[in-house]
């Protein structure tokens, strides 16, 4: 082949040939004719040589490249039909087999070659709009026959020269099996970190004797080795009321199908006085290694813990999941660690050059209440303070009667005076929520470098999270009620004011709804204290007043409810005021047998807001959260965006049938 190309490829005798014509011409112009001819005859015949060679060679090239070509083809056709990956062509337009190789076939479960049927008759699961989208690899993996295949292909024009073409799609099908096995093998083994936690050690425990001490401790021990067994892990006492369960990641997928089934198991254990165990959950998994899924499993246990405790958290890279949660929070609070943060909040307020306060967006009288109590504080400890607020709130009864009281004259400021006084040494003091996004002015909070929060709100996914000092007490009743603790240990009753007092008993009277929810002991001697301060039941009365219209819109609303399993719910179509409709869903709690009520309408700004309320066992914060929104157990929202009225509620009935039926 070489020596034929090597022929193929020797030089022209061109050169030759014109060289002797020049001397053919200079003999001739010399005038010596028989030298002339004698060298034109040798140009003659070297002339015919050349022209009789180059057609020779001319054929043995077209021979040698038809000979290549044929080999070629022939070993691209063997190529193909040899390959040791399945391959397929077909139509994109027909979606038909055009051409398939041996082993696509045996895979496919047929023993022969055959042609000219759909591709999804040898492979049911096949799809190719991944091609037309321009991709070349399909999405996921692809199961044929007990096999896993990744597949690769494109999309080809048959004819070049016209853009009308026959489209084709080439595939090509790797056997990803073994790797898959592999892959999860891996992912299974992955290791999880769980802190378990007894959230009522203390009170279980005590005044019992030792011996009773013991059973309690070894029947929760007993549960939690009952509940890890067969999980091929590792549960290990570290602390007194503390536990770590470190497993693989194959058992999460049980855990969470069993929705943690633990914490019901455990409130089976119960002591003399009828106090029943309760343990939260914290569990880390997806991270970098064991070490910073024992981080997330902190993580998820402190956020379990500040929404109440009594259920489980996960925590991954990327977000938490709960479940249980469906009981009354869990009392934390103690004279001790109400004297503690009442000391810290001090020592910050002290060491600020002004303290500005503020409540979430739409603030009611428990946000204000609670903002009043922390200017009293820094009053008190000689530091600027300020109420940052848009007065056209529910609240706003309450702000033009504090700011006729010359000292609460200029305290309240909108967001941008706020900004402007703003320093390296304010303290922003956040009361009534712990979410960034519910803040009056999300802004101020990103700028302020020192925050303090005050909070009886459940912990949600979304919080403040570089706080300097946090309250949080979902077993609270109000955030009143909370300042009104931490101002008993660091005030007396004759230096607090009468209007101050009054604004905060407004505040827990407000989201206790008059005493009759969410109220415990600590809220009596809370409202006990501001009554010793000289705050009077009827003006605060008068504060939760509303006017004519206001309460014809009311009972407009609540003419639209009706009942599903259980809720109430009032749902009418035109645009409501939010303390309107508040008020309506607290009022439709008279209903007998309603375990709790919703009033969901659209508003102005044509998104949907739902309101609920609850005074039973249901956890209306869990149902808005899953709508986006939060709360408490008693009293939560959430806003909806984008989605008319019937698609909102619609969304909440089957919100609701997922609670229920969990």
């Amino acid at each position: 082949m070489f020596r034929k190309l090597g022929r193929v490829n020797q030089k022209s005798p061109r050169m030759y040939l014109i060289w002797l014509t020049l001397f053919t011409l200079a003999s001739l112009l010399t005038e010596q004719y028989y030298l002339a001819a004698g060298e034109g005859l040798v140009t003659l015949i070297l002339l015919v040589y050349a022209v009789v060679s180059s057609r020779k060679s001319q054929k043995e090239l077209m021979r040698m490249l038809e000979s290549v070509s044929y080999n070629a083809d022939t070993a691209r056709n063997n190529t193909l039909t040899n390959f040791p990956l399945p391959m397929a062509v077909f139509s994109i337009e027909t979606t038909r087999v055009i051409w398939a190789n041996q082993i696509f076939f045996e895979t496919c479960g047929f023993s022969g070659m055959k042609y000219d049927k759909a591709i999804s008759e040898y492979v049911p699961a096949f799809n190719g709009k991944w091609l037309l989208e321009g991709k070349t690899q399909y999405p996921g993996l692809l199961e044929i026959n007990g096999k896993k295949f990744r597949i690769h292909g494109n999309i080809v024009n048959t004819d070049r020269e016209e853009q009308n073409g026959d489209f084709m799609g080439i595939t090509y099908w790797v056997d990803v099996t073994e790797y898959d096995q592999i892959r999860e093998q891996y992912e299974n083994s992955k290791p999880v970190a769980a802190v378990i936690v007894i959230d009522n050690y203390e009170e279980l425990l005590k005044n019992q004797t030792d011996r009773i001490k013991g059973e309690l401790r070894d029947s929760i021990e007993e549960k939690l080795v009952h509940w890890t067994d067969g999980k091929n892990g590792l549960l290990q006492k570290y602390d007194r009321d503390r536990y770590m369960f470190l497993f693989e990641e194959q058992y999460i997928g049980e855990l969470m199908e069993d929705k943690f089934s633990i914490l019901e198991t455990v409130h089976e254990v119960v002591n003399p006085q009828g106090i029943h165990a309760s343990v939260s959950i914290g569990v880390g998994r997806d991270g970098g290694g064991l070490a910073e899924n024992f981080h997330f499993a902190m993580l998820g246990i402190e956020m379990a813990l500040s929404r109440g405790g009594d259920q489980a958290v996960i925590k991954n890279r990327f977000n938490f999941e709960f479940f249980g949660g469906r009981g009354s929070a869990m009392e934390t609070r103690t004279k001790v660690k109400s004297r503690v943060m009442a000391n810290a909040l001090k020592k910050l307020i002290v060491d600020s050059s002004m303290v500005l306060v503020m409540g979430h967006k739409y603030a009611d009288l428990d946000a204000v209440g609670a903002a009043v109590g922390v200017c009293c504080a820094a009053r008190l400890n000689g530091v600027e303070s300020h109420i940052v607020i848009d007065k056209d709130c529910p609240a706003k009864p309450l702000i033009r009667k504090l700011e006729q009281d010359e000292v609460y004259s200029g305290v309240f400021i909108t967001e941008q005076e706020a900004m402007i006084r703003a320093d390296s040494r304010t303290l922003l003091v956040v009361v009534d929520t712990n979410c960034p996004e519910q803040v009056e002015n999300e802004r101020l909070l990103q700028t302020c470098n020192r925050v303090a929060v005050v909070d009886h709100h459940r912990r949600g996914v979304s919080y403040i999270d570089r706080a300097v000092l946090t309250f949080l007490e979902p077993s609270a009743s109000s955030a009143s009620e909370l300042i009104t603790e931490l101002l008993q240990e660091i005030a007396t009753t004759d230096e607090i004011t009468e209007i101050e007092a009054e604004a905060l008993l407004s505040g827990i009277v407000l989201d206790t709804k008059s005493f009759n929810i969410r109220t415990g002991e600590r809220t009596f001697e809370s409202a006990a204290f501001l009554r010793r301060v000289g705050a009077s039941t009827t003006a605060v009365k008068r504060l939760l007043q509303n006017d004519m219209a206001c309460n014809v819109q009311k009972y407009s609303i609540m003419q639209s409810a009706k009942e599903y399993r259980g809720v109430v719910i009032a749902a009418p179509e035109t645009p409501q005021e939010r303390v309107v409709a508040a008020q309506a869903a607290d009022d439709l709690l008279n209903i007998a047998g309603a375990e709790a009520s919703i009033v969901i309408y659209p508003t102005a700004d044509g998104n949907v807001f739902a309101s609920a309320r609850s005074i039973g066992d249901m956890n209306v914060q869990l149902i808005m959260e899953k709508l986006g929104g939060g709360g408490n157990r008693a009293a939560a929202a959430a806003q909806m965006n984008g989605i008319s009225l019937a698609e909102a509620v619609e969304r909440l009935h089957k919100t609701i049938d997922a609670y229920l039926d969990e």
